[in-house]
């Protein structure tokens, strides 16, 4: 589906990003820029009451607030002015239009450090306010009008200094149509962009993952048909770390069809030669009778048997080892005695080649193993196997045993390093295909050491091979 396609997912991740973005960034904007304007109104209001109270101490009576052109002048042009003058608690002067409401504690609560805040009115108006104490030059028995108190002013004797409050207040509805005309602005304008985004990035995205389409086409005609084939790298920083790890499966895919192909050729191959006898030996048999006793045909036809046997039972049990049905059974013992058991059974098979079997305690095992015993014995059953089967004659097999490892050591006069790699694979033998054994011991005793969670390495040393079963010590220490 469209929706589900890469390049959908990536643009709604923009989209949604964008928009917390810009949100954030607009309730951010809008927040600064409505404290900016906030903090210029107040400013300009105290500004101005300063003005007037420092006009008022200099010529008291040569100042008209409401006539006077530059308390109306600023942030918000013409807008209306009130104010409020009190002097010894008498009513001095007034605007015009005298303020719709007092702040709380007017005129009491001015001082000489100006105060501002905001009134909310019953008609649901704002204004602004400030309110502050100064002292201004008055007459003795200063009238109640204006002209009187000026007259009493400019003839009296004696000039006596008293304490004023002054109150301006203006209104500030074209302030809060300035910052909603901000705020529309800053919701248009991420809505717009979004709006362009939301056409834009899909086009744009889908022309950047060209790229991946094309290799994703170039990956398509790579299969088993073709082995051997890898992908090119693409010179894009986020794409060849991809491209390696594909070249990576594309090997691992061929090495696992080239095992395969080696094992159906190793199976066909061990079990036509079987079959291959058996049905020679009684065509030749029926054909032209050898005469030899019936005890011998059937000894031998019983051999080819058994070998064909043992070859699909190695597999069955190899198959469930690796497919993990064959579950290891621990017991925590000391393998001695199931090593000894073993160099016991194998004694027969080393006398013929005049081979000497020893047993080595390096330490004191002290610590109990946990072991499968029956796997072990597939392990270390192959192992001795191969080495009483290939050592040299009147060589000396020695099983060393410690705390940590069971080692094999015998000599391989025939092997050499390169051979070491094989070690474990199916089928393989170093020997030539008429020796009767089908190449599958040492697979089963790497794929049982697995199952009981030990490994199994070999070493190479002096004409000389050492097959080691060791312990894996866990990041607790323990074993």
């Amino acid at each position: 589906m469209k929706w589900r396609s890469l390049s959908w997912r990536i643009t709604l991740l923009l989209l949604a990003t964008s928009l917390l973005v810009f949100a954030g960034g607009s309730l951010v904007m809008d927040h600064l820029v409505d404290h900016q304007l906030k903090l210029r109104f107040y400013q300009g209001l105290e500004l101005q009451s300063q003005a007037l109270a420092a006009s008022m101490e200099l010529e008291p009576w040569h100042v008209e607030p409401d006539n006077a052109a530059w308390l109306s002048a600023g942030l918000l042009g013409d807008a209306a002015i009130h104010y409020d003058i009190r002097c010894g608690g008498r009513e001095l002067d007034q605007s015009r239009n005298p303020p719709p409401g007092y702040p709380p504690g007017w005129p009491a609560a001015a001082g000489m450090q100006p105060q501002i805040g905001e009134l909310l009115l019953a008609d649901g108006r704002h204004m602004g306010w400030t309110m502050r104490a100064f002292r201004m030059p008055l007459g003795e028995g200063w009238g109640h009008t204006r002209a009187e108190r000026e007259q009493r002013w400019r003839t009296s004797k004696h000039i006596i200094s008293r304490d004023c409050r002054l109150l301006l207040m203006q209104d500030r509805g074209r302030l809060d149509d300035i910052m909603l005309s901000v705020d529309g602005i800053l919701v248009v304008g991420p809505l717009l962009a979004l709006l362009i985004a939301l056409l834009a990035v899909p086009l744009i995205v889908r022309r950047g993952l060209r790229p991946l389409g094309r290799l994703g086409d170039r990956m398509g005609d790579i299969g088993p048909h073709e082995p051997g084939r890898r992908l090119a790298p693409t010179g894009m920083y986020e794409l060849d770390p991809l491209v390696a790890r594909f070249n990576e499966v594309l090997a691992r895919m061929d090495d696992g069809l080239a095992r395969e192909r080696q094992f159906a050729s190793g199976l066909a191959h061990e079990t036509r030669t079987r079959l291959a006898e058996l049905r020679v030996m009684c065509e030749v048999e029926t054909r032209y009778p050898s005469g030899r006793p019936l005890p011998d045909l059937l000894t031998e036809l019983g051999t080819i048997g058994t070998e064909l046997e043992n070859t699909v039972n190695a597999l069955l049990l190899l198959t469930r080892l690796q497919s993990g049905l064959e579950q290891a059974h621990f017991k925590a013992q000391d393998p001695t005695a199931q090593i000894e058991r073993l160099l016991q059974r194998h004694e027969s098979v080393a006398r013929e080649r005049d081979i000497t079997l020893r047993l080595e305690r390096i330490t004191k095992v002290t610590a109990a193993w946990q072991i499968d015993p029956a796997l072990l014995e597939v392990v270390l059953g192959n192992l001795l196997g191969n080495a009483c089967h290939y050592a040299s004659a009147g060589d000396t097999v020695v099983v060393r045993i410690d705390e940590t490892s069971i080692t094999v050591d015998n000599a391989a006069p025939n092997l050499d390093e390169s051979d070491l790699v094989h070690f474990g694979q199916r089928f393989w033998r170093k020997q030539p295909t008429h020796s009767g054994h089908a190449g599958l011991g040492l697979a089963l005793a790497r794929a049982a050491a697995q199952a009981m969670q030990l490994q199994l390495e070999y070493q190479l040393s002096e004409g000389r091979l050492q097959s080691i079963l060791r312990r894996v010590r866990h990041m607790d220490g323990d074993y």
